[in-house]
């Protein structure tokens, strides 16, 4: 018995929690508020996938003690009822009723139990597992109902005041909190109706339980259904390179659609603001409200807004002043046009990203030298990786051993598909046993290898999880969210991906206590020793309609799900009603990859001429040292000699480089947006009408930065 393997899980949990919250996001930009919450949650919702293990191997050691108690206490009463027959004081018929009960209750004990239990490494004493699942499972349950969503919906609110704020947030989860309280109300309403319960406090933590473990258990069924089709065949297409090409082009141009309504809706409300920021003067009651607005905007139209912000003109000539109601709805849509546009600005440089790798990959195969060269993608190795991983093994990596290990990996998940699918249509089976994982956990039981058992269920565990959150992240109606590396995903969609693990890990566990049969609901055997984590979350008697019913037959919904996705019928209904999706043969398609394939050349073309700029300016400080030229030698150094038959013009036209226009990206274009209204605004103003300086703003403050989270606007 020792602690040991316990406390190592719980530590290197927190480091990999730790790790992906600096991957995945940017402590320096978020609120700590933010980055702290979302901490918790992953924490919290890893620790539960890394210790069940150690519950499942502490429980067959329980059940090993159990068993050999019960033969002890057998061969004692064998002993007894031989001194009373030779004793001759009970009958024949009590002899042989008692020598039957005692040779059933032989019978249940198990052949293994007869040789000396020996206790799991990471055993830990009885009380630990159930004080930790406590802490852990209710926390979890509190972030996932309370605090993320409302935290979520805070952090978009328009409001300027934390009441404000909250109510908005109140408001908004009402619809998500009523479907929860109608599971919640229909439970209570069946235990109030049976005459052989009585509510009481238990009882309402049960239906409680039962209420969110249904809820994610629906939700389970669905993304397990399409996540469990989708994982391997993804691997597998991951191995055929022209197949990615198309699918990523494709995407692209998908992209490059909503990439640019995200602009123009951006570029609509900041034209809002500016109407208001000119209407509502600094000595206006709601100018902090439009200050507030314009930290959440560009940086660059934020100091276009800033140079016109006085009111030396038309100081008294009526305008048409915004309300309060107006301002809060303008703050709300420029908040989420932002996340949009950072959102398609991101996936737009991580498409990119991909395309430009999968061309270098299909530019080398066919390179005689066996040497990778980067054409295109930037990646980029440094450091001691760079003796390790050098182009030579880079091509043999890529080009050569990289499909073959990506469909051995896709052939081993499509068999862990088949296995949990085969598992969840017939795990209530008792005898013969057929889930797969009882059967494989049973018989590590049997030689009492608690390693393995362990190492199964993380594994089991792992990819049950990593089915269920893929798909969260590929449904088009919750392409709001989204996951990028490098520090570029944002606090909203943090806070989601810690809500969605809170809420699906629990019943998620649950579901995998079913599979390997220590869920006495399932087996339906008395003596069956429970996990602590079951203990703390109490079972569905209350309610037998959940309990013999939804939580056992409803699985079976997945075969019907898998079938459904295999075959691609939701693609190709929707692809049906008009929403462009990747079917193989179809001119549609192929118009969209063409339009991708050009799209990747303009961004490429985009990039070359960034690069050149960029060495050009390079070698200019390089050479002269940085030091801008005098007035008095700039015409002379840049005047360049011409012939006497071209002119002004004809001079101009040679020197101008080509202009791409749908090569910009979304940033120039909102930049040119900007610097042409402040031109303008400034033109409008008159002919030799200098502007004064500004009068003092909080939007002018010396050292005022933007707000750093979501909660620094009140």
């Amino acid at each position: 018995m020792s602690a040991g393997p316990l406390t190592v899980e719980i530590i290197c949990t927190c480091i990999l929690a730790l790790l992906l919250i600096h991957r995945y996001g940017d402590w320096r930009k978020q609120h700590v508020l933010v980055t702290l919450a979302t901490f918790v949650a992953w924490y919290f919702s890893l620790m539960i996938i890394f210790i069940i293990p150690l519950d499942v191997s502490s429980t067959f050691y329980r059940q090993c003690l159990q068993n050999q108690k019960s033969i002890s206490t057998t061969t004692a009463a064998y002993q007894n009822v031989s001194v009373t027959t030779a004793a001759g004081n009970i009958s024949s018929t009590s002899l042989q009723s008692g020598t039957e009960k005692l040779t059933t209750t032989a019978r249940r004990v198990t052949p293994e139990a007869v040789v000396g239990c020996e206790p799991p490494v990471s055993h830990v004493p009885d009380y630990v597992l159930p004080a930790l699942w406590h802490v852990v499972y209710w926390t979890s349950q509190a972030l996932t109902w309370l605090i993320l969503p409302l935290m979520q919906s805070y952090s978009n609110a328009g409001d300027f005041s934390v009441a404000g704020k909250c109510k908005s947030a109140l408001i908004e989860n009402a619809i998500y909190y009523g479907t929860y309280l109608l599971i919640f109300g229909v439970c209570l309403i069946y235990v109030a109706a049976r005459p052989n319960l009585h509510i009481d406090g238990d009882k309402i933590k049960v239906i409680g339980v039962t209420a969110s473990n249904t809820w994610g258990l629906f939700l389970l069924v669905l993304l397990l259904g399409y996540g469990l089709v989708e994982v391997p065949r993804t691997v597998w297409n991951s191995s055929k390179r022209g197949h990615m090409l198309s699918r990523t082009q494709f995407k692209i141009a998908k992209l490059s659609t909503e990439k640019s309504e995200a602009e123009e809706a951006l570029e609509d409300v900041l034209e809002e603001i500016k109407r208001a920021s000119e209407s509502i003067r600094y000595n206006h009651y709601l100018r902090r409200h439009v200050d507030t607005i314009l930290l959440k905007c560009p940086e660059n139209f934020r100091k276009s807004i800033q140079r016109n912000v006085d009111d030396y003109e038309d100081y008294d000539s009526p305008m048409d002043s915004p309300t309060e109601r107006t301002l809060v709805r303008l703050h709300k849509r420029v908040i989420r046009a932002s996340q949009i546009y950072q959102r398609t600005q991101c996936q737009w440089n991580m498409l990119m990203e991909k395309v430009f790798a999968l061309e270098d990959v299909a530019n080398n195969e066919s390179n005689p030298e066996r040497i990778f060269k980067h054409y295109s993608s930037s990646v980029s190795v440094t450091g001691l990786s760079k003796h390790f991983y050098n182009p030579k093994v880079e091509w043999y990596w890529k080009c050569l051993f990289q499909p073959w290990v990506m469909k051995i990996v896709a052939i081993c998940l499509a068999v862990m598909s088949f296995m949990v699918v085969w598992s969840e249509c017939l795990f209530f089976i008792k005898k013969p046993v057929l889930s797969l994982f009882a059967v494989s956990i049973n018989l590590a039981n049997q030689n009492h290898d608690y390693v393995y058992i362990e190492l199964t269920s993380i594994l089991t565990i792992g990819f049950l999880c990593f089915c269920a959150y893929y798909t969260v992240f590929q449904i088009r109606i919750l392409n709001y969210y989204y996951i990028a590396p490098h520090h570029q995903t944002n606090e909203y969609s943090l806070i989601f991906t810690g809500m969605m693990l809170c809420r699906l890990t629990p019943p998620l566990c649950l579901n995998f206590l079913g599979l390997i049969h220590l869920d006495s609901h399932v087996t339906h055997v008395n003596n069956l020793e429970e996990t602590a984590y079951t203990t703390i979350m109490g079972h569905m008697d209350v309610i037998a309609i959940v309990s013999d019913g939804f939580n056992i037959y409803f699985p079976i919904a997945i075969v019907l799900l898998c079938i459904c996705t295999y075959f691609s019928l939701g693609s190709r209904i929707l692809h049906f009603l008009g929403f462009q999706q990747f079917v193989g043969d179809d001119d549609m398609t192929q118009e969209l990859i063409d339009e991708g394939k050009e799209l990747v050349r303009r961004e490429k073309r985009r990039r070359e001429r960034k690069a050149d700029g960029e060495a050009r300016r390079k070698m200019w400080n390089d050479q002269f040292g940085g030091i801008k030229p005098s007035s008095s030698e700039s015409p002379r150094r840049g005047k360049i000699p011409r012939s006497p038959d071209e002119n002004d013009r004809t001079e101009l036209l040679r020197q101008a480089d080509p202009v791409d226009y749908t090569g910009d990206t979304a940033t120039d274009n909102l930049e040119d947006y900007i610097n042409i209204s402040h031109h303008n605004t400034t033109a409008a103003t008159g002919y030799q009408q200098s502007q004064p300086p500004p009068r003092y703003s909080s939007v002018t403050r010396t050292g005022h930065k933007p707000p750093r989270g979501i909660f620094d606007d009140v």
